[in-house]
């Protein structure tokens, strides 16, 4: 039998995060598992914790939550041989959807960490983003987003009513009434794009934002990143686009554009507009442009 971390983000979910992990805890034990609850008041803690146990000894690392505990496990345990495995009880679970886990079933996550110890992990891709010119980086395996969304984002976790979705719709009305095209430089495998328009993404993954599929065609084992920008949208053609987000039927429109990298720099570009918002991966605050991104091929071993 193997010795698991377990973690557990006790707010996800609405609060169900709590039960699920008290059933997860319940079924890694009845399994025959040693497991080891590193859950913590804070998710810098409970990185610690992990981080701290997965150097003493552990076979894999088991979080229960959303997509901000994936984000948690991924930059403990990518780059490393220490599998992760994901109990999907968050609100969004965009990126356990994305990798066909199964969501808001414990019993069934637990099947899917059970058969990856069994059988081992698979590898998928995850990536990097840093400050241009530093070494420290922060690890993602979803979307990147430095656009509007990622705007109301930030201002959605300032709002503490109303409760649920109604914070990002209040947010994204804020968003809307004082947006303005932001100014971008787009740098992917040597090609570099000037340009000003509502959003950036860098996507590993497909889906983000809890359902809305902004990388259709995206892999997480191919070896490249999805990029995707639009250009040209004022605050109209914005409203127009963006029920096309939810039906994935954006790329067909004229102002969206595409393209694969292992590679991208986005910083702002002051000429072509107002400064970016700061970027969002996972749907955890990443930090302002610049930022560099890089993929990493097989860096995340996943269990399921």
């Amino acid at each position: 039998m193997a010795r698991l971390g377990l973690v557990v983000n006790p707010t996800a979910g609405h609060g169900r995060g709590r039960t699920a992990g008290l059933r997860a805890h319940a079924g890694l034990v009845t399994s025959g598992h040693t497991v080891t609850d590193l859950s913590a008041p804070t998710l810098a803690q409970a990185t610690d914790a992990a981080r701290q146990a997965a150097v003493a000894g552990l076979d894999a690392l088991v979080v229960v939550g959303g997509d901000g505990m994936t984000h948690l496990g991924v930059n403990v345990v990518a780059g490393t041989d220490l599998p992760l495995g994901i109990v999907a009880a968050g609100s969004g679970n965009d990126i356990a959807r994305w990798f066909g886990l199964p969501v808001h079933d414990v019993p069934g996550a637990l099947a899917a960490v059970e058969q990856g110890l069994a059988d081992g992990p698979r590898q998928v891709d995850a990536a990097q983003a840093r400050v241009p010119g530093h070494e420290a980086f922060e690890w993602y395996v979803g979307v990147l987003s430095c656009g509007i969304d990622a705007a109301v984002n930030a201002r959605a976790n300032q709002l503490r009513f109303p409760p649920g979705m109604g914070k990002y719709l209040r947010a994204l009305a804020a968003e809307l009434v004082r947006y303005k095209p932001y100014g971008y430089r787009i740098v992917h495998d040597g090609t570099t794009e000037e340009l000003a328009g509502p959003l950036v993404a860098v996507a590993n993954t497909g889906q983000f934002g809890g359902g809305i599929t902004i990388a259709p065609h995206a892999a997480c084992d191919d070896g490249t990143l999805d990029v995707l920008w639009a250009t040209r949208l004022g605050l109209a053609r914005v409203l127009a686009l963006l029920p096309r987000l939810f039906t994935a039927t954006h790329l067909r429109h004229e102002a969206v554009r595409t393209t694969t990298a292992t590679e991208v720099l986005i910083a702002p570009s002051p000429d072509h507009g107002p400064l970016p918002p700061v970027a969002y991966a996972d749907g955890e605050r990443i930090g302002p442009l610049p930022l560099e991104v890089r993929l990493v091929p097989g860096a995340l071993n996943l269990l399921g």
